[in-house]
C-alpha cells in the first residue's frame, strides 16, 4: 500500500534525524534558524562512509541543522552565526549541494512505455551481471566494497543491448536512492522518465520511500524529477572543504 504524504516525509524526517544526531523538531523551526549538534553514528543511521572529521549541513525549507565532528562544529557556528539561509549555504566551504526529490503521491502516475523498446526488472542477484560494464555509474553502483548496492534496477533494451538502466538501492529501513543513466545515443526519446517511473512505482508498492538524488547544478536529471511529479524535499551538503580553516 502507497503511504501518504504525512507519513512519508515523517519517516524520511525520522531518518535524517537518526543520520545527524537531532530530533525530527530540529527541521521545522524557524525559517533560517539553525540548529548545531554534534555528530554521532547512532544505531539505525544510513551507512554513508564518515571519516574522523565530519560536516553535514541539511533543510528541509525551514531551519537548517548541522551535524559535525567538535572541531568542525565550532567552525562552522563562528562562520554561519547571525546568517540567513542563502548565506549560509554559500559560504566557501560549502561546496557540493544536493538536491533529494520526493515523489507527490497525488500527482505521480505510472506511464506507458516508450515504443521500439523492451524492459526488464532486476533484482540485486542480478544485477551482478551488469558490473562488467561501467557505462551506467549513475544508475549502478559498481563498487563492491560499499556497505550499499544496487538493490533493484529497470533495465530498457533495444535489439538485446542494454541503453538505459534505472537503479535503487536501499539504504535503511524504509529509504531508497535512484539513480538513472540513458545512453547517449537513447537520450531525449522518454526512456529516462519512463526507468524512474517504472522503479519508483516498483518501490511505492513495497510500502516504502524513493527518494531522486541530484546535485544542484544537474538541470536535465532535476527536469525529469519534475516532470514525473517527484518534488525537492530537501537539501544537503557533506562534500565540504576545510581547508585553510583547520589544523
Amino acid at each position: 500500500m502507497i503511504m501518504t504524504q504525512k507519513e512519508m516525509l515523517f519517516i524520511v524526517q525520522s531518518q535524517l534525524a537518526i543520520d545527524l544526531n537531532c530530533s525530527i523538531d530540529d527541521f521545522n523551526g524557524e525559517r533560517d534558524s539553525i540548529i548545531f549538534v554534534e555528530a554521532k553514528e547512532n544505531p539505525g543511521c544510513r551507512p554513508f562512509p564518515r571519516k574522523a572529521r565530519y560536516f553535514e549541513i541539511v533543510s528541509m525549507g525551514k531551519s537548517i541543522v548541522v551535524s559535525a565532528t567538535s572541531e568542525r562544529l565550532l567552525i562552522a557556528k563562528t562562520q554561519m552565526q547571525g546568517k540567513d539561509r542563502d548565506t549560509v549555504f554559500s559560504l566557501p566551504f560549502i561546496r557540493g549541494l544536493y538536491l533529494h526529490f520526493l515523489p507527490d503521491v497525488k500527482r505521480i502516475k505510472p506511464m506507458a512505455p516508450p515504443n521500439f523498446f523492451s524492459f526488464e526488472l532486476i533484482t540485486r542477484k542480478e544485477v551482478v551481471s551488469l558490473l562488467d560494464n561501467t557505462r551506467f555509474n549513475e544508475a549502478i553502483i559498481y563498487d563492491t566494497n560499499l556497505p550499499w548496492q544496487t538493490d533493484l534496477a529497470v533495465l530498457a533494451k533495444q535489439g538485446g543491448e542494454i541503453v538505459g538502466v534505472s537503479g535503487a538501492s536501499k539504504t535503511c529501513a524504509k529509504l531508497w536512492q535512484i539513480g538513472i543513466e540513458v545512453l547517449p545515443k537513447y537520450r531525449n526519446l522518454g526512456l529516462a522518465s519512463y526507468l524512474v517511473n517504472r522503479l519508483t512505482f516498483e518501490i511505492l508498492e513495497r510500502g516504502e520511500i524513493p527518494s531522486y538524488d541530484v546535485i544542484a547544478s544537474n538541470i536535465a536529471s532535476q527536469r525529469v524529477a519534475q516532470r514525473l511529479g517527484y518534488f525537492p524535499a530537501w537539501v544537503s551538503d557533506w562534500r565540504c572543504n576545510f581547508e585553510g580553516l583547520e589544523q
